[in-house]
């Protein structure tokens, strides 16, 4: 299993195809698992596909006590350092996505495009920075309950019956992780500084995958978001959560493709 080397520790990755590199970061409580149903349809010849274990997620290790952006942004760099990448294409969801902003800021020159996947450039609103301080006493008293009533609730409420296996292999998934890891990440989503500026400048495309259901970002503020440029796009997705790389995976597969596509026209 690859890993390159990050402040003493390691970080997981995987690394496949060929061509113009395309790097897929998951959320909170994911690992670079969630990506396996897109691979075969993203790699190929002509593109190569790096998916990442964030700080404290997958096999990659824990850094300290607060994984804030701009750590999980130095960990992404670290890898495409080991495999020599300069210019990629990436793509966030959720908290993934936020690491991805934190990376365009330090690292603009090897930003190539992004796509936010039910992912925002803005902070944290003073409300959801309570409901973390909520989650992290939680986490502290029983980290295992803490993900199993969580992951639920991030799909339609439609949806959590119809995607049960699933949100059963997300559970197991995230209960590899350490309390420490799970808190670590919280504090550095609730302290992550808003980058919603990088959208008025940006000289690369960035394009927002939305949930109209979505539970955790309103689908009106994430398209006021893409307002700023004509170099941000979006598409909404009628009857997707947070979750929707499962929730409506095909729409969602076919709309990277079609923004990968894009970038090399």
């Amino acid at each position: 299993m690859p890993f390159a080397d990050f402040k003493k520790g390691k970080i997981h990755y995987s690394d496949d195809g060929n061509g113009r590199a395309v790097v897929l970061l998951h959320g909170f409580l994911e690992s670079s698992k969630m990506w396996e149903n897109y691979l075969p349809h993203f790699v190929g010849k002509t593109r190569r596909v790096v998916c990442i274990d964030l700080p404290g997620h997958g096999e990659s290790d824990t850094f300290g006590y607060v994984h804030d952006m701009e750590l999980m942004a130095g960990a992404i760099k670290a890898v495409l350092k080991e495999l020599n990448l300069r210019r990629v294409v990436l793509v966030g969801h959720s908290m993934g996505g936020y690491a991805a902003m934190a990376f365009a800021e330090f690292f603009p020159d090897n930003v190539k495009g992004i796509c936010l996947f039910c992912s925002t450039a803005r902070n944290d609103s003073d409300l959801r920075k309570i409901a973390r301080e909520e989650a992290i006493k939680l986490v502290k008293q029983d980290h295992k309950s803490f993900i199993r009533k969580s992951i639920p609730l991030l799909f339609r409420p439609e949806n959590r019956k119809i995607f049960k296996p699933e949100i059963n292999a997300l559970k197991k998934e995230a209960l590899k992780m350490s309390p420490r890891a799970i808190v670590a990440a919280l504090k550095g989503m609730k302290n992550r500084k808003d980058r919603e500026i990088i959208l008025r400048f940006n000289p690369y495309p960035v394009h927002f995958i939305i949930g109209k259901e979505d539970s955790v970002l309103l689908w009106s503020d994430l398209i006021a978001q893409t307002k700023h440029s004509d170099n941000v796009t979006y598409s909404l997705f009628e009857e997707s959560g947070h979750m929707g790389f499962l929730e409506d995976e095909r729409a969602c597969r076919d709309d990277l493709v079609k923004f990968f596509n894009s970038l090399h026209q």
